[in-house]
């Protein structure tokens, strides 16, 4: 197997469409895309070229001969989902029919709410589209969004991605303003005075609280705040936890609930050279947590964390994972993520994550006006269980909030939308010049990669209806040169075809 991916890919297709063989599945095309926790390298066509190397935002992929001890699951598990009949498939990775632009004499110019990865892969998209002129407006006063301030700071390879956002930054048609929110800053009327479209890719700014006896109490945390003391967000600088006690506990078992896990066990000397907060490495390097149990509802088979942050977890060094044996019995055999759980060391001396399944979260308990302790329901009956902790966070998702006017889907947390375009759902007609991108649009689903289908997808359907006159002239937009002046000057007529892709 000449080349393998490993945990740090973001699933944005990249390399998908640099490989010259097709060899990485699944491909963009494929409707298992968007639920794949992680691309694979086919190791039987594989030519080791390398292409693909280059191509990834974030490193993640590597010869086989340099992976490292740890690493050495991913070449199993790339092995083992290639050598599943998949039938056949084509040479060459397919790629996104072109976008097409009717010269309007004018430069199309949009502004993007929001600077996280589905906020800048719009913005790369609509900057296809020759003389295009794009106004990015983020609330806080560094841009990325979450992954800046939502990936843990010793996913090194993972922050990379910021390298490829910065790419898009320096575009000459793109002009951020940081520190700027909607709503008090500006207006959503005051940039459709300026701009054809606005597409907000705001994410899913709030947690799913947990609704249950004792939830409010002091040391009980949302995975955000803790998240957000880790990483240094400006809304939880001055934040405390507290890591006092031996044990803390962690309801949700996604990949930012293991995150939160590793980085409440692991040495704080291995984060000291990264862009973790300097008051959260003060407190991690006091703390007395020897124990993390993480819990979930469901079974081991429905565990929500991905298999590449299984391997990361359990590659930690000086951090035991453990799962009961109970837990496991009944589990269906075959399962990647069930057989690294079945084939975990015995536990070893240090601090300890433990996977818990089967509970059901009942109560809070408290002590001196602070978490002491978490009742859980067995689920499917057969009693309750309580576990000491003096540090609760739950970790069970999240959810996107109203934007000023625009029509919400409270059930969901999106706002409504077709294809990107904002929808009003009393009358079905689409909310002139407004769009949606990323969680915001589809719901907290997906990986950092996932956003870039999706905002393709978006700006496709505002270039639609830039085309069709849908748009409108902006009245208060700088006059100019229209898009696409060559050396000479002279804009070319008729459709612009804009190549992706190879």
């Amino acid at each position: 197997m000449p080349h393998v991916v490993t945990q740090s890919c973001v699933g944005d297709g990249s390399c998908v469409y640099a490989c010259p063989v097709n060899c990485i599945q699944p491909t963009p095309d494929d409707p298992a895309f968007e639920l794949a926790e992680m691309l694979h390298v086919d190791p039987t066509t594989c030519v080791d070229c390398g292409a693909c190397t280059t191509a990834c935002p974030v490193d993640a992929i590597k010869p086989h001969t340099r992976l490292t001890e740890e690493e050495r699951a991913f070449e199993v598990i790339n092995a083992a989902y290639h050598a599943q009949a998949r039938g056949p498939r084509a040479k060459m990775a397919p790629v996104r029919p072109v976008l097409e632009v009717r010269d309007r004499g004018e430069a199309l110019r949009v502004a993007i709410v929001g600077s996280g990865p589905a906020a800048m892969y719009a913005a790369e998209e609509v900057l296809t589209v020759p003389g295009a002129q794009v106004s990015v407006y983020e609330r806080m006063p560094t841009p990325y969004g979450l992954v800046r301030t939502g990936v843990a700071p010793d996913h090194r390879r993972t922050r990379r991605v910021s390298r490829q956002l910065d790419a898009v930054r320096r575009h000459p048609g793109l002009t951020m303003h940081l520190g700027v929110e909607i709503g008090r800053d500006v207006t959503h009327e005051a940039l459709l005075r300026t701009h054809h479209a606005v597409i907000y890719a705001v994410g899913a700014a709030v947690d799913r609280r947990l609704d249950i006896p004792g939830a409010d109490l002091p040391g009980a945390m949302t995975a955000t705040q803790v998240v957000g003391w880790y990483t240094g967000h400006p809304d939880h600088a001055g934040r405390a936890v507290n890591l006092s006690a031996r044990r803390a506990v962690v309801i949700g078992n996604g990949n930012v609930a293991l995150d939160i896990a590793r980085i409440l066990t692991m040495d704080p000397e291995a984060l000291a050279d990264s862009e973790v907060a300097p008051a959260a490495l003060r407190a991690l390097r006091a703390s007395r947590i020897e124990e993390v149990v993480v819990v979930a509802r469901r079974g081991p088979e429905r565990s929500a964390f991905t298999l590449p942050e299984l391997v990361g977890l359990r590659g930690t060094p000086g951090v035991a994972l453990h799962v009961l044996p109970e837990d496991l019995a009944g589990a269906p055999d075959g399962d990647p993520k069930i057989e690294l759980l079945r084939d975990l060391a015995p536990d070893a001396s240090g601090r300890r994550v433990t996977l818990r399944y089967g509970l059901t979260p009942a109560a809070v308990r408290g002590d001196a006006g602070s978490v002491s302790a978490v009742t859980f329901d067995r689920t499917g009956g057969g009693g309750t269980e309580t576990i000491d902790a003096g540090l609760l966070v739950t970790s069970i998702g999240y959810r996107g909030t109203p934007l000023g006017q625009l029509p919400f889907d409270d059930a969901r947390g999106v706002v409504p939308n077709e294809d990107g375009r904002v929808v009003d759902p009393a009358t079905g007609a689409a909310v002139p010049g407004t769009y949606v991108a990323g969680w915001i649009k589809r719901g907290p689903s997906g990986f950092i990669g996932t956003n870039r289908g999706c905002s393709q997808d978006t700006v496709a359907a505002l270039v639609a209806d830039y085309n069709a006159g849908r748009l409108v002239t902006p009245p208060d937009a700088p006059r100019g040169a229209g898009p696409g002046r060559g050396a000479a000057g002279t804009p070319p007529r008729g459709l612009l075809r804009i190549a992706r892709g190879r």
